[in-house]
């Protein structure tokens, strides 16, 4: 599942990130230079695809990393199952 975060992370960035570099990141993802709009473009790819809701309005400290958002989806997503 990391993996395929990974590749919809750096479709959000519109390549600008490999998926190889969000993996191995060991700093947040806004501080590899992933914006607010990538961020946005994040979550309506995560929600389409793993068909959650992330509410924006809670916590939402695990889109910081591909392992905190694949241990929220782990949590919640039939799909990631």
């Amino acid at each position: 599942m990391k993996e395929r975060l990974a590749e919809l992370v750096s479709q959000a960035c519109d390549g600008q990130l490999t998926p190889a570099e969000v993996l191995t990141a060991t700093v947040p993802l806004s501080y590899l230079g992933v914006t607010s709009l990538a961020q946005m473009r994040l979550i309506d790819a995560v929600e389409r695809e793993y068909e959650v809701e992330i509410d924006l309005g809670g916590d939402v400290a695990f889109l910081d990393s591909v392992a905190g958002l694949a241990g929220w989806l782990a949590e919640r997503a039939p799909a990631a199952r």
